[in-house]
């Protein structure tokens, strides 16, 4: 199956869709991840080397970091993937949010606690941001038959 691709500035994530397992009928949710996740590990040890020379390749080819991973039935496991620091200009209140989480346990560090916030939008406004998204392709279709 073709990989699923997604790219940034700083990183090519390459997502391999693996078959499902084949369970009997009877078969439970835990079982059912178990045997997902071991067919992704498997893939995962099978497939190191040839990621490490194309992830090498493609680093050198698009000036990009090149991260993998595979996904099976339910179950997603990225391999690899960047940790990229980005820097952001907070308030006093918006620092406040971010070390009461700190305070409270729900986050290490200010930078957690911000990651943590990212995803909590990401899953609570998932159709928001996919509409924007490509409501950001139409722009950028649109800018690019303006004038040079």
């Amino acid at each position: 199956m073709t990989p699923y691709v997604r790219a940034d500035r700083d990183e090519i994530l390459v997502i391999g869709e693996l078959p499902q397992p084949v369970f009997p009928a009877r078969a439970r949710d835990h079982e059912r991840a178990l045997a997902e996740a071991a067919l992704i590990e498997d893939f995962r040890a099978g497939t190191r080397d040839e990621r490490v020379r194309i992830a090498a390749e493609g680093e050198h080819l698009f000036g990009r970091s090149v991260s993998w991973g595979a996904i099976c039935g339910g179950t997603t496991e990225l391999f690899t993937t960047l940790s990229v620091p980005v820097m952001t200009r907070l308030r006093m209140g918006e620092r406040g949010i971010l070390d009461t989480l700190v305070e409270a346990g729900v986050a290490r560090s200010r930078s957690d606690a911000l990651a943590w916030c990212v995803r909590l939008v990401a899953r609570h406004e998932k159709d928001w941001i996919t509409e924007l998204q490509q409501a950001l392709v139409q722009v950028k279709q649109v800018k690019s038959k303006g004038p040079n």
